[in-house]
C-alpha cells in the first residue's frame, strides 16, 4: 500500500468517525428531546386526571388513562387499551416509588406511560357508582409513540443521508489532499533518485523552507555531504596507501633478486641483506596493521563502559617505561583520578601512540612526561619539538615531516589519535613546549 493510499484512507476514517459520532449524538439528543415533550404532556395530562372534585379519566385530551391498586386490581380500566399492571405499577402502588415513566409496548405498539401515585381517598366513579380510594393507588397515563418513532426514522435517514455524503466527501479531499501534500514529497523523491542513480555525491538538494521537508532535504544534503567526505577519505587513503606501500615491496623485490645469488654473498653482506629483508617485511606488518585500524573506523562492537583513565594510563606508562629504557629514557608520571566513558581499548591504542611517538623523538637519557587529569592526557618529550609548518599536519594520514622520513614508521600512528579523539568525543592537539621538546594533548569528556 502506497504512503498515498494510507494518507487517503487516514483521512477517509478521520471524517467518517467524527461524521458518524456527530450523527449519533444528534439522532440521542433529538430522541431525548422528543421523548422529553411526551412526557411533559403526560405529567399536565396526570395533572388534569387529579382533579380536586376527584379522578377525571376524560380530562386528558386523547391519552390512555388506567387506575390500578396495589394488589393489582383495575379500579378504573381505559376506554381503549387495556394498560399492563406490572411490578413498576404495584411499586407506585404502594408508595415504595414515586412518579415513574417508562415506554411499554401493547399490541405491537411503542406507548409512553406515567406512573402517578394517587392518595387514599380519591373519589372517582365506576359502573354509574360514585367510590372512594380506600389506599393508595396508582394513576397510569399513556400516549402512543408513532409521530416520535416516525420523525426519528425520518431524522435517521437524512442523518445516514449526511454520513454517506460526508465519507464519499471525505475520499474526494482526500484524494486531492494526499495529491497536493505527496507532490513535494515526490520531488525530493525524484531528485534522492536522481542522486542514486548518477552516483554523484557532489550533487545537492534545494535547502527548501523551514517545514518538514525542508528538514529532510537539510539531513539530506548533509547525509551527501559525509559519503562524499568519506568516499574522498577513502579514495585518498587508498593512493597513500599504495605510495606508502611501493617503497617497501620495491625495496623487498630488489633484496630478493639479489638472494637468488646468495652463494655469490660474503657472509657479512648477506647477513646485512637478511636483516634489510625482515625490517621491511616488519615495516610492510606495522603499516597493514595501521590501515587496518584506520578502515575500520568507528566500527567497533566493545560499547564504551565507565574505567578511571589514570589507571589506564599508569599501565600505558609502565610498557613505555619498559620500551624506553634501552635508550636510556625514564618516563615521568602525574596522575590524578578521573572517571570517563568511552571504549578502553581505543583510548588505550591513541595514547599508547602518544607515548611510542615520544619515546621515538626523544633524545637518550632524557625524560618523558605524562600528566592525567580531569579527562586529559598530556605527553611531553625533549626533543627537538615540531617545525611550526608541521603542526597542522601532523595528524594527517600518512603525513611524515623531512626529519621523520629517514626514520621507521608509517605515518599512521597520530592519524589514528586523532580518529579515536574524535570517535569517543574527545580531541587532540600538538604543540611545542616552551624550553622546547613536543606537547602533545588528548583530551576526554569526564563523568
Amino acid at each position: 500500500m502506497t504512503f498515498r493510499s494510507r494518507l487517503v484512507i487516514a483521512a477517509t476514517l478521520a471524517v467518517a468517525i467524527a461524521v458518524l459520532t456527530a450523527s449519533s449524538v444528534a439522532w440521542v439528543v433529538a430522541r431525548n428531546s422528543l421523548v422529553s415533550s411526551v412526557d411533559d404532556t403526560l405529567s399536565q395530562s396526570a395533572g388534569a386526571v387529579l382533579s380536586p372534585n376527584g379522578l377525571n379519566p376524560d380530562a386528558t385530551n386523547g391519552a390512555v388513562t388506567q387506575v390500578a391498586n396495589s394488589e393489582g386490581q383495575v379500579l378504573i380500566p381505559s376506554r381503549f387499551v387495556n394498560l399492563p399492571v406490572d411490578a413498576r405499577v404495584i411499586a407506585v402502588a404502594k408508595g415504595q416509588q414515586g412518579p415513574t415513566f417508562e415506554t411499554i409496548v401493547v399490541s405491537r405498539i411503542a406507548l409512553r406511560e406515567l406512573i402517578y401515585p394517587v392518595p387514599a381517598g380519591a373519589p372517582y366513579e365506576a359502573g354509574g357508582q360514585a367510590l372512594q380510594t380506600t389506599q393508595t393507588t396508582a394513576l397510569q397515563v399513556a400516549v402512543p409513540l408513532v409521530g416520535v418513532n416516525q420523525q426519528l426514522r425520518h431524522l435517521e435517514f437524512w442523518l445516514f443521508l449526511v454520513a454517506v455524503l460526508g465519507v464519499l466527501l471525505a475520499v474526494a479531499l482526500g484524494f486531492l489532499v494526499a495529491r497536493t501534500a505527496i507532490r513535494p514529497l515526490d520531488q525530493v523523491t525524484e531528485e534522492i533518485e536522481e542522486v542514486a542513480e548518477s552516483t554523484d555525491l557532489t550533487r545537492r538538494l534545494d535547502e527548501g523552507g523551514r517545514d518538514e521537508l525542508g528538514r529532510l532535504r537539510r539531513t539530506f544534503n548533509r547525509m551527501l555531504g559525509a559519503l562524499h567526505r568519506s568516499q574522498e577519505q577513502q579514495l585518498q587513503l587508498v593512493l597513500d596507501a599504495s605510495h606508502e606501500l611501493r617503497t617497501p615491496l620495491t625495496s623487498l623485490k630488489t633484496n630478493t633478486q639479489v638472494l637468488r645469488r646468495v652463494d655469490e654473498l660474503d657472509p657479512e653482506t648477506r647477513g646485512q641483506l637478511l636483516d634489510d629483508v625482515v625490517t621491511q617485511l616488519d615495516e610492510l606488518t606495522t603499516l597493514i596493521g595501521d590501515l587496518t585500524e584506520l578502515a575500520r573506523g568507528e566500527r567497533h562492537t566493545a560499547p564504551p563502559e565507565r574505567f578511571r583513565l589514570d589507571q589506564l594510563v599508569d599501565d600505558l606508562v609502565s610498557i613505555g617505561a619498559t620500551h624506553g629504557r634501552v635508550r636510556g629514557l625514564e618516563i615521568e608520571a602525574d596522575l590524578d583520578e578521573c572517571m570517563v566513558f568511552a571504549r578502553p581499548e581505543r583510548v588505550g591504542l591513541a595514547l599508547g601512540n602518544l607515548i611510542n611517538n615520544a619515546i621515538k623523538w626523544s633524545p637518550e637519557n632524557s625524560v618523558i612526561e605524562v600528566t592525567c587529569s580531569e579527562g586529559v592526557v598530556v605527553v611531553r618529550d625533549h626533543g627537538q619539538g615540531i617545525n611550526e609548518e608541521d603542526l597542522p599536519k601532523i595528524f594527517d594520514r600518512f603525513y611524515r615531516s623531512r626529519e621523520a622520513r629517514s626514520m621507521p614508521g608509517s605515518g599512521l600512528g597520530l592519524a589514528i589519535v586523532a580518529q579515536v579523539a574524535e570517535e569517543e568525543g574527545g580531541s587532540v592537539s600538538a604543540s611545542n613546549a616552551d624550553d622546547g621538546g613536543a606537547v602533545l594533548r588528548f583530551e576526554l569528556p569526564t563523568l
